[in-house]
């Protein structure tokens, strides 16, 4: 099973809110999504790379929410659709953004080469998790909690106050698990490409 059709089995066997044909109809036809890389340097950096972080993500948080301690000592329950929802719509924000090109790069006898590469335009700068809500947001109503998570899913690697990701983690823990699958699918499962 390719991962696009992974992610649309995850998708359509999950997240059934009234909008939810759309949205998915808009990733497949009407956008990038599932060709864009997931970075233009780093983690997912190759054509299909989004989708792939994003399956992955959806695998590292139901993997942590199965955790004994996470279940029995913070009580930490969410629906599936909630689960697949932050997973896989985490990142929209990166549809439209990379455009392909090259770069200039040693070989191993010392001589320039042009290797492809990825650059980042975004034609829509919002953020990056406010962006991703306010994507998913205009085709299914999100929770607040859903809301915070895909908001404050990059954890303390953004620019945000310290304090302020703090604040979010403790009043919504979704939020710190999803940071938490997607920091172990970029570092662990997917790694740097391209250095």
């Amino acid at each position: 099973m390719s991962c696009k059709e992974e992610f649309i089995e995850l998708f359509k066997a999950n997240i059934t809110r009234d909008g939810a044909d759309k949205l998915l109809d808009y990733l497949e036809h009407k956008s990038d999504f599932f060709t864009a890389p997931a970075s233009a340097r780093y983690h997912g950096a190759y054509e299909g790379g989004l989708c792939d972080h994003s399956v992955n993500v959806y695998h590292c948080l139901v993997d942590y929410l199965q955790r004994e301690r996470v279940q029995e000592l913070y009580g930490l329950e969410y629906s599936a659709e909630s689960i697949a929802i932050v997973s896989l719509l985490h990142d929209l924000c990166k549809i439209g953004c990379y455009k392909k090109g090259t770069r200039n790069v040693k070989d191993e006898n010392g001589k320039w080469q042009a290797v492809p590469t990825y650059t980042f335009d975004d034609p829509l700068p919002y953020g990056h998790g406010e962006k991703s809500v306010y994507i998913v947001n205009g085709f299914i109503r999100l929770t607040r909690e859903e809301a915070m998570a895909i908001r404050w899913h990059m954890g303390f690697s953004g620019p945000e106050d310290n304090r302020t990701v703090g604040q979010a983690f403790q009043k919504y823990p979704l939020a710190f698990a999803l940071a938490t699958a997607d920091m172990e699918a970029s570092y662990f499962l997917e790694g740097e490409e391209g250095l």
